[in-house]
């Protein structure tokens, strides 16, 4: 009986229009994964919000009354606060983001064996890689929004281009989340796990997040502009101070391209570990 219902789910997913891979059921994945958050790590969620407000409380107007005004790339002058708060927004949407698609999917994947149950039923590996990355948008697009509403409780936000800020921050999430399940696909300890927050750190430092990038001699400023979150504070901070250019096409398909690159990699890796 059990390997005639088998049979009939391989059937059914050979017939499907994507082949073995997408039954349009990403939806499931994403309501229990919202379903779990809320009934057992919500508190986690919470706290992991207010990190980066600690951050701009402290930096941008404790430090900001000694620092006064920032000339950005651009040759405007902004307060401090206004500077650092449009990084803020970009690191607090990555880390909503990389948190739900790396620890959670590597427990998921490693200990609970939950992906393996999915993908026993008519599920594919997009769904489950859309449904878990959805979760991870979710998240950092809360952690976004969230930080939005402070920012203009503040008046950091100076133009009306900071409307667009908010889909930027769910661009943003929607990268670093695909990337981030795509890179966790193939971890398979906690030591190797440990790499991730070894990268995140220095890219949260280093990238123009507290200072121009023009502090750095020209040879380290083409490494910054290589980081994922160098082009995020980039088209953040163009968008709340009204700087909006070329550049920002650019930066807007950096995101693209690394979505996509997520999303294939991630599909492929779990159709090797689940299916094949």
């Amino acid at each position: 009986m059990t390997e005639t219902l088998a049979a009939g789910r391989a059937s059914a997913r050979r017939n499907r229009l994507l082949g073995s891979i997408y039954a349009r059921n990403a939806n499931s994945v994403m309501a229990r994964g919202v379903l779990a958050t809320r009934s057992t790590n919500w508190l986690v969620v919470v706290s992991g919000f207010f990190e980066p407000i600690f951050y701009l409380l402290s930096m941008g107007l404790g430090l900001g009354a000694l620092v006064g005004t920032v000339t950005t790339t651009n040759g405007d002058e902004v307060s401090y606060a206004a500077f650092i708060a449009p990084a803020l927004l970009a690191v607090a949407a990555m880390n909503g983001a990389i948190y739900d698609s790396t620890w959670n999917v590597f427990f998921k994947m490693q200990f609970s064996k939950l992906y393996e149950g999915m993908l026993s039923t008519s599920l594919g590996p997009l769904d489950v890689a859309l449904g878990e990355i959805s979760l991870a948008l979710l998240r950092g697009a809360l952690y976004g929004v969230g930080f939005m509403v402070v920012m203009q409780f503040l008046g950091l936000n100076l133009s009306w281009w900071a409307l667009l800020a908010l889909p930027a921050v769910v661009l943003i999430a929607f990268a670093f989340a695909s990337f981030g399940m795509a890179v966790t696909s193939y971890m398979t300890t906690f030591q190797q796990m440990d790499w991730i927050n070894f990268v995140l750190l220095p890219m949260f430092l280093f990238s123009a997040t507290f200072y121009p990038i023009t502090v750095y001699p020209e040879p380290i400023q083409l490494v910054v502009m290589a980081l994922p979150l160098w082009h995020g504070v980039e088209l953040i901070r163009g968008l709340t101070t009204g700087t909006v250019d070329a550049g920002t096409a650019w930066h807007v398909l950096y995101y693209l391209v690394m979505i996509v690159i997520g999303m294939v990699f991630t599909t492929k890796r779990l159709t090797t570990l689940f299916l094949d």
